[in-house]
This record gives structure tokens, sequence and C-alpha cells, in this order.
């Protein structure tokens, strides 16, 4: 697919999980998943977006964040982990951990707790997961049954309306429509997450390669989106 029928395909994706009477909202990571909020806006939807500040964001992220916030007039939530259960847990693991016995508590600590609770409000979320991020998402459907997540009336739904994108059609849609974009990425960022755990890459890696760098393991995900999926109605998968 050419970017013209990728974005028109994503957008009738969008208008479909949005198009009943549920409340959705819409993840923002302060990367390429601009693309998610530009389609949006050019769906004429309101939808309001959040997002996750573990507390180790790079500055450069916060700063963006803010910045696509005032570029779409966004309606945005700042999701935040309990302070008092980070400050237990650091007391009894140390602030860096992760280190040495993995990042999957930490992560779930700053990331999956939160979000769990936040998105128990709502009936549905829209993400910028692509199946080419990870090998782990190479059978990630467009349409899903979230497996990890309730949302407010029972499984939430789940849309990754960019999920048959390729980094390249992606880097090409911002050029095009000349979105506004993190600035990490031109330092070698392709892939950003917390400071402590998001390095650049070297030529020729992998874009995941620069998450959890120092763990030698493939599964290079923090919890939200590792899971099985299943597809639900709605528009059909198109590759």
């Amino acid at each position: 697919m050419s970017i013209g029928p990728l974005s028109e395909h994503a957008i009738a994706l969008i208008h479909d999980l949005c198009s009943r009477d549920d409340a959705i909202t819409c993840a923002f990571s302060g990367a390429e998943d601009i693309v998610v909020l530009d389609l949006i806006h050019r769906s004429n939807l309101r939808v309001p977006v959040f997002a996750v500040d573990t507390g180790r964001l790079h500055a450069a992220t916060h700063a963006y964040i803010q910045q696509a916030q005032q570029h779409y007039n966004l309606d945005l939530t700042w999701v935040t982990p309990d302070p008092s259960a980070v400050t237990a847990f650091e007391r009894h693991n140390g602030r860096f951990s992760f280190y040495e016995d993995g990042h999957q508590a930490c992560c779930s600590l700053r990331k999956t707790e939160p979000l769990r609770k936040h998105l128990a409000h709502f009936d549905g979320w829209l993400t910028g997961l692509r199946r080419d991020q990870n090998p782990n998402r190479e059978a990630l459907p467009e349409l899903q049954v979230d497996p990890i997540f309730l949302g407010l009336r029972g499984p939430l739904k789940k849309a990754n309306p960019l999920a048959n994108w390729s980094r390249l059609e992606v880097e090409a849609y911002i050029r095009h429509h000349s979105l506004p974009l993190n600035p990490l990425v031109h330092q070698g960022y392709k892939s950003i997450g917390c400071e402590p755990c998001t390095r650049a890459l070297q030529p020729h890696e992998h874009e995941r390669a620069g998450r959890w760098w120092w763990e030698t393991n493939t599964n290079k995900e923090c919890g939200l989106h590792e899971q099985p999926v299943q597809i639900i109605g709605g528009l059909k998968n198109e590759t």
C-alpha cells in the first residue's frame, strides 16, 4: 500500500472503533505514534489522549509530548505510578535493580499497573503498535480484544491502526505532513522508553535493540502488549 490508501484505511479503522457508544482513549508514547494523533485529527474526532509518565522519561520526551498537546489541542492526561509504591519498591530493591534482575518488575510498577487503573474507565483504546516493531508483534491484528486490561464494561477493545505500516511508511507520513518529531529520533533513537532503559541504535540494529539493551533475551516488551491477541469483529485486516 502507498501512504494514501494506508492512511485512508487507518482512518476507517479509527472511525469503526469510535462509531459506537463507547468511551475510547488513545495512547501516546512520545514517539512515532504521533501519526495516530494526526489520523484522529483528520478523522474530525475528539478522542482523549493519555501518556504514561513513569517518572523516568527523557526531558526531550516530556517537552515533545507537550508540543504535540499544543499542536493538536489535545485533551491529554498524564498517567503516573503510585508514588508510595515506587518509594517502597526502590527502598527494597534500589533505584536501578532492573539492570540486574530484569525490567519486568519496574515496568509493571511504573507502567502496567497505572495503565490498568486508567483504562478501567474506558471501553477501548487506540495504539501506535506495528507488526514490524518486534518479532513478538508479527501477528498483531488491527482490531482485538485486549488480553491484559479490562475496561469500563468488561473486555477492553484495542485498535492498532498502524499495525500493517512499516517504519519507512511511518517516517514518510511524518515528513509528508510535517509532523512534530521527538528530537531524540535525530540522535539515533528509534524506540523511545525510559531514559535509563533506552539507548541510541548502532548502524543496522533493529529498532527495539535500544530498549533494555543490557538484556540478551529477545522479549523486548514492557508487559503492556506481549500477550496473545484475539481478533474482534469490524474491518478486515489488510496487508
